[in-house]
C-alpha cells in the first residue's frame, strides 16, 4: 500500500495490522511510520471504522477472544480473565494508529490516562471485545515534529459495556526508535523523557 492510501484509510484488516506491526504495510513511508506492537501484545484484530470529524475523530477496533489466548493461561490460574491493563493498552494502540493515519511520524508512546473504571470482565468464552475511542484532540508540535492525541473510550464485550477509559493520551516522537536492538546504541537505554519540546 502507498502512504497516500494509508492516510486515507477508514478500516484495517487483521493482515494489515500485522503488516503494520512488522513495518512492511506501507511501501513508501515518508519517515518513521508509527507501528503497532506485534503479537502477542497486539490487542486488536481489526479496525472497523475511522471517522474524521474535523478536529475530532472516532476509531473503533475489535478483538476476537479465544480459549487459547496467552493471558488466560497465566492470569489467573484457576480464574482466567483478560487483564484490564491489556484493554487500556488496546485503547492506546488505537490512538497511536489514529496518529499514524493522521500523518504523525515517529515512535508511538503511551503517555497516560486520567481515569479507568472497570464494571465487568472478559472471560475465555466471550466472543468479541469492541473498543470505541472518541478522539477529542490531535496536535502536531512543529518545532519537534512530535504529535499528541487524546481520546476517551468505551470497552464492550459481546455488546455490554465493561469499562471506560477517560482522556487516554498517546504521543509520537521522532528519533527515538531502537531499530538496532539488541545492540547497545544511542537509544538502548530508557529513563525520564525530555518533554520540554513535546507534550
Amino acid at each position: 500500500m502507498r502512504y497516500a492510501q494509508f492516510i486515507e484509510r477508514d478500516a484495517f484488516s487483521k493482515e494489515e495490522l500485522l503488516a503494520l506491526s512488522q513495518g512492511n504495510l506501507v511501501d513508501d513511508p515518508p519517515g518513521e511510520l508509527v507501528r503497532l506492537p506485534a503479537p502477542p501484545m497486539l490487542m486488536i484484530d481489526r479496525v472497523v471504522s475511522i471517522e474524521r470529524l474535523g478536529t475530532r475523530a472516532r476509531i473503533v477496533g475489535e478483538q476476537d477472544i479465544h480459549l487459547t489466548d496467552w493471558f488466560f493461561h497465566c492470569h489467573f490460574r484457576g480464574d482466567p480473565v483478560q487483564p484490564g491493563c491489556l484493554g487500556v493498552d488496546a485503547v492506546w494502540q488505537l490512538i497511536g494508529l489514529y496518529c499514524g493515519v493522521t500523518g504523525a511520524l515517529g515512535s508511538g508512546r503511551a503517555l497516560g490516562c486520567k481515569e479507568v473504571e472497570f464494571s465487568g470482565q472478559i472471560r475465555p468464552y466471550n466472543r468479541v471485545v469492541r473498543y470505541e475511542v472518541d478522539i477529542r484532540r490531535f496536535s502536531v508540535l512543529p518545532a519537534s515534529g512530535s504529535a499528541v492525541a487524546i481520546g476517551s473510550a468505551r470497552v464492550l464485550v459481546d455488546g455490554e459495556v465493561i469499562y471506560a477509559v477517560r482522556d487516554a493520551k498517546v504521543g509520537t516522537f521522532r528519533g527515538i526508535a531502537y531499530s538496532d536492538f539488541p545492540a547497545r546504541s544511542a537509544n538502548s537505554v530508557g529513563g525520564v523523557a525530555d518533554r520540554s519540546s513535546s507534550c
